[in-house]
């Protein structure tokens, strides 16, 4: 959907190089009314929620903690959980013994293949118990599916919720994105891969940038289409929100 243009932080896109990134005037910028808005966003941003209705532990991250890939945020009483492994291993145990009744009384053609099927039958539905409790099971713990940092904490520590609960926000980690909406009458002079410069008011630097994305539809109302821009590294300074000005490369 359109960026609208009092929604986002202000990080604007200047559409000619009228004196270098390092000189913008920041608040001429800003009171420019023909001024493009743009953001700075994550990568990937999401919400993780809770898959099972149950209790929390201690929480094990904290707003603003960087988390790598896989690492424990949360854990739920699994008490519960472990004793339905526990009921469906022993069935499974009990299913597999009444099958080897059935076929070793087959062999002496004590019983018929009717029974050996049904025994066999018994043996997948058993297996079918243990792996629904084993994954209801693993819902006990929340792992950071990317590394990132924690935006925001939505649950508190031995907290009862159920299942679709918030937990955590969380925003990805490595070099962050640039979205913005420029007017349609733009798009013969955009191509993948143009260069720009983004100046960020909070640490008063500035950064290479290249357009990574142009949507295929213009927005028929607002008259403008939806860019996507990529730091060209990582700059561990810089966060999700913080708002610049940002300027072309010079056209040769």
């Amino acid at each position: 959907m359109p960026f609208s243009r009092n929604f986002y932080p202000v990080l604007v896109l200047l559409l000619s190089i009228q004196q270098p990134a390092s000189a913008v005037d920041f608040g001429a910028a800003l009171a420019d009314p023909t001024a493009i808005r743009v953001l700075l966003a994550a990568d990937i941003e999401t919400t993780l929620s809770s898959q099972m209705t149950g209790t929390l532990g201690e929480l094990q991250a904290t707003l603003g903690q960087s988390v790598a890939k896989g690492a424990l945020l949360a854990q739920f009483d699994c008490r519960e959980g472990q004793a339905r492994s526990m009921v469906s291993n022993a069935e499974l145990a009990m299913a597999k013994q009444n099958l080897q009744a059935k076929q070793h009384l087959r062999n002496l053609d004590a019983v018929g293949d009717l029974e050996v099927a049904i025994a066999a039958t018994e043996v997948q539905k058993a297996e079918g118990a243990r792996s629904m409790a084993q994954t209801q099971s693993s819902y006990c713990k929340v792992n950071a599916p990317f590394a990132g940092r924690i935006a925001k904490v939505h649950a508190k520590p031995y907290q009862t919720l159920s299942a679709g609960s918030p937990l955590f926000d969380l925003v990805s980690a490595g070099a962050l994105k640039v979205r913005m909406n420029v007017p349609s009458s733009l798009l013969p002079g955009l191509q993948i891969g143009s260069a720009l410069q983004v100046s960020i008011a909070e640490t008063v630097k500035t950064y290479a940038a290249s357009v990574s994305a142009i949507n295929s539809r213009v927005d028929a109302v607002a008259q403008t289409v939806e860019l996507e821009a990529v730091l060209d590294t990582d700059h561990p300074e810089l966060v999700a929100g913080m708002s610049g000005v940002a300027q072309f490369a010079a056209r040769p």
